[in-house]
């Protein structure tokens, strides 16, 4: 049985996308992507359903949902500016794509969707797909056949007649990429056989596959991540904490063995990607702080204005909590305009490490190692949210968005300043019971008010929670304890206050009568 594992390239710290929403654009994008790879070209006709009383119904135009379903089906990097064209465009590559409000058979998360395919010789694909926070997906049923495709591997979906089964098993790993055993499901007469591999059936491997029986059956998923071909050092803060403790590592470091042993690469790759991470959040503040910035829909952008303020002595104090604050507030001008950032975790709470590691870089002059190390450190502590929790605002609010962020920047601190994996996560955990129980109330479907100052003061706080845990503060609930706490809290909260728009500030009589600054989302909107 497949057993879920978290990667940080893969899950916390990423991926990279636009803007605003990791669950709607980026998650958009990547179910798109494994779809139109389970077809093999770009479709000629698409349909995406959306249930009224989910996530995706209230959000999937202004969060550029369908833009990013439109790119991943066309094949078009998420990144590329035709983003903003993309509907509109889709024509010319002969795909008539269309979004739908039905009620769902049965939706297992707020942003399910049920999308039909229709190939160039008329071929019809069914697929139910999921955006479960963060830019991660599952796509849970092919053709009315139950899976779960996450995007992590080569993933294939094999309907063979039963007698043909051991055959099947014998050619899914005949070439050694096979990374656990096929989960067999008989149905009737026939199995469906679904396989994790590491690279991709070959064309020798597909056509024996097809000349075992006529009506052998075939899908295969491509993968839109890194392919995760180890196994974890570790699943809960108190095992990660005991592994660094007794190899005398700090948790940076102790992040740092755990991706390069689930993804199967060298450590010094892991720093290579992590730090190429590092420069498009620290290019997207510099974007931000900009002040002819422009592209935001409800709030003139005011990040560089901030800035320039302390700069000039004109705010209460010099502090690097307020270039923290503005730093993120920066790159949430570049995520809300549907710029180029990375997801930390989330689109909606990207602001907060950049924001908080650009100033501690430059604060203490940091080197490029420590930074990464840093990062790595904050990602240990996304990798645990992960797995006991969620990152998506439509499951369990705020709080686990920019909560999230916050407590694995206070952790990033520690990393940065010396301190022990225990104190990483100490902090990280005091970080999270300040910010336990925050809804996702966004105004209008939009990740930018209250997601802006959110993001700011998370930036700022995650100084303040780690220099109290360095500072001698004692933290008795452990991390681990405190995100099943969250979780739970998040799980009581009514869908309204759940990335619906339907509660908290979005529903006051300011935030409804708000009027739009620009009509349109692009780097032209002013």
């Amino acid at each position: 049985m497949y057993m879920k594992t978290f990667s940080i390239l893969n899950h916390v710290l990423g991926p990279v996308m636009r803007g605003p929403s990791s669950s709607h654009t980026a998650g958009a994008f990547h179910i798109a992507s494994m779809a139109r790879s389970m077809v093999g070209s770009t479709p000629r006709r698409a349909v995406f359903a959306f249930d009224p009383a989910g996530s995706y119904a209230a959000t999937y135009a202004q969060q550029g949902a369908d833009r990013g379903f439109a790119m991943g089906l066309m094949g078009i990097p998420l990144t590329n500016d035709s983003f903003f064209t993309a509907v509109v465009d889709a024509p010319l590559a002969n795909l008539d794509i269309r979004f739908e409000l039905r009620p769902l058979t049965n939706p297992s998360h707020p942003n399910t969707v049920e999308i039909e395919l229709t190939s160039g010789d008329g071929n019809v694909l069914r697929l139910v797909a999921r955006s479960v926070g963060g830019g991660e997906v599952e796509i849970t049923e092919i053709d009315d056949h139950p899976v779960l495709f996450d995007g992590t591997a080569w993933e294939t979906l094999v309907e063979i007649p039963s007698s043909q089964s051991a055959g099947v098993c014998a050619l899914l790993s005949s070439d050694g990429v096979l990374l656990e055993s096929p989960v067999r499901v008989p149905f009737g007469g026939i199995e469906r056989l679904t396989a994790r591999r590491a690279a991709r059936l070959s064309a020798k491997q597909r056509r024996n596959l097809l000349s075992l029986d006529d009506s052998v059956r075939i899908w295969e998923s491509e993968p839109v991540y890194f392919v995760q071909s180890g196994q974890p050092l570790f699943t809960s803060a108190s095992t990660m904490v005991q592994l660094a403790s007794d190899q005398a590592l700090s948790l940076g470091q102790v992040a740092l063995a755990y991706e390069a042993q689930l993804l199967g690469i060298p450590q010094p790759d892991v720093i290579k990607e992590i730090l190429r991470r590092y420069d498009i959040m620290a290019h997207s503040v510099v974007q931000g702080l900009d002040p002819e910035f422009s592209g935001l829909q409800w709030l003139p952008a005011c990040a560089g204005a901030i800035f320039q303020a302390e700069a000039a002595g004109r705010l209460s104090a010099s502090s690097p909590h307020t270039r923290a604050a503005a730093r993120a507030i920066a790159v949430m001008h570049v995520d809300s305009a549907m710029g180029v950032v990375c997801a930390a975790p989330t689109g909606g709470s990207a602001g907060v490490i950049p924001g908080t590691i650009v100033t501690l870089a430059e604060e203490r002059k940091l080197s490029r190692d420590q930074i990464a190390l840093a990062l790595l450190a904050s990602g240990a502590i996304g990798l645990i949210v992960a797995r006991r929790a969620t990152f998506a605002a439509e499951v369990a609010g705020c709080q686990v968005e920019i909560g999230a962020s916050g407590a694995m920047a206070a952790a990033a601190v520690v990393e940065a300043l010396d301190g022990s994996a225990q104190q990483a996560c100490d902090a990280a955990a005091i970080s999270f019971q300040n910010t336990m129980g925050t809804v996702c109330d966004l105004l209008r479907g939009s990740v930018e008010i209250p997601c802006h100052t959110r993001n700011a003061a998370a930036a700022a706080a995650a100084f303040v929670n780690a220099d109290m845990i360095l500072g001698g503060y004692v933290n008795r609930i452990p991390l681990d304890e405190t995100i099943d706490a969250v979780y739970s809290v998040g799980l009581a909260m009514p869908s309204e206050l759940r990335c619906t728009s339907k509660g908290g500030l979005s529903i006051t009589p300011s935030a409804l009568s708000l009027k739009p600054l620009c009509q349109s989302k692009g780097p032209d909107c002013s």
